[in-house]
């Protein structure tokens, strides 16, 4: 088993890493606020004070931050992970960044002889908990190859996309695919409500049609029950948004779907609903506050 670094102890990465240590590996765990890192003491993990710290004599290094800005810190910055960690050591970036924000990484680790990887991961809470998460992976393959060992211990697939940047691509699509099928979820509950619709069987005819899927099992229900508690919060979906247009732009591709979504999703966020789960657009589309 491998000695791993692990960089980001909230919601996604607490579960992941719980996993590794399940797997055998050995942890070394750094997360800014220091309450989160307990479990993980507790567990025999190596609490550090620093990315730098976390990832000296590290095989690995895994990593799952909110966005850009989080991960040049902990990447780029003076304390972070690439300059600390031996040559031939790899990172497994698990964070949605921008696919320019992977390449630059990619660049300064490949510098200094240490091997990046752009992984991002499809799934939320309960595939994290069951390690059922799907990698989405950008790198050389044979970082990819070594990776392998810890990608089955958090989740059932890994797939490698292309070189840098390419997983970091790929989770853009996905997360727009999710939002705009989470907004259309909202207008058709609002429509099936307004009827007074049976909701349960309402459900149950969704979910056998062609437009049956795991967000209209999961979403669905949330919205008619007004359960937003998050599993996916919904201003990390607007900042997913935000970047899907941005490399949209890159591309020089229309995205006009894309932004009407993000446009709805800005708003709700404004609307100081951004803590609570994504489908709380529901909440905004339909002029509702949260029940206290």
């Amino acid at each position: 088993m491998s000695t791993v670094a692990f960089i980001g102890l909230g919601a996604m990465g607490s579960r992941m890493a719980m996993n590794l240590i399940a797997a055998g590996h050995e942890l070394r765990v750094f997360n800014r606020s220091k309450d989160k890192t307990k479990p993980f003491a507790d567990k025999g993990a190596k609490v550090c004070a620093s990315p730098a710290e976390a990832a000296k004599g590290a095989e690995f290094v895994c990593s799952i931050v909110a966005d850009d800005i989080a991960t040049r810190e902990v990447m780029l910055g003076r304390n972070g992970v690439v300059d600390a960690a031996a040559p031939g050591t790899v990172i497994l970036d698990s964070s949605t960044n921008t696919p320019a924000m992977a390449r630059e990484v990619a660049g300064a680790a490949a510098a200094r002889g240490v091997h990046y990887l752009d992984a991002p991961v499809s799934g939320s809470l309960a595939q994290a908990q069951g390690k059922e998460l799907v990698f989405l992976v950008g790198g050389e393959q044979a970082a990819f190859d070594r990776a392998q060992p810890l990608t089955a211990a958090m989740g059932r697939m890994a797939r490698r996309i292309g070189g840098p940047g390419a997983g970091a691509t790929l989770k853009l699509i996905n997360n727009m695919l999710s939002a705009s099928l989470t907004a259309a979820i909202a207008e058709a509950a609002q429509a099936a409500e307004a009827a007074n619709l049976d909701r349960d069987a309402t459900m149950e005819v969704l979910n056998e049609g062609a437009a049956g899927s795991r967000l209209m099992k999961t979403k669905l229900p949330k919205m008619f029950q007004r359960d937003f508690t998050p599993q996916f919060q919904l201003e990390l979906m607007d900042k997913d948004l935000r970047y899907f247009l941005a490399l949209a732009q890159e591309v020089d591709r229309p995205a006009p779907i894309a932004a009407l979504v993000r446009s709805q999703y800005q708003a709700a966020r404004r609307a100081q609903l951004g803590k609570l789960d994504s489908c709380a657009v529901f909440l905004q589309a339909a002029g509702e506050r949260p029940r206290s």
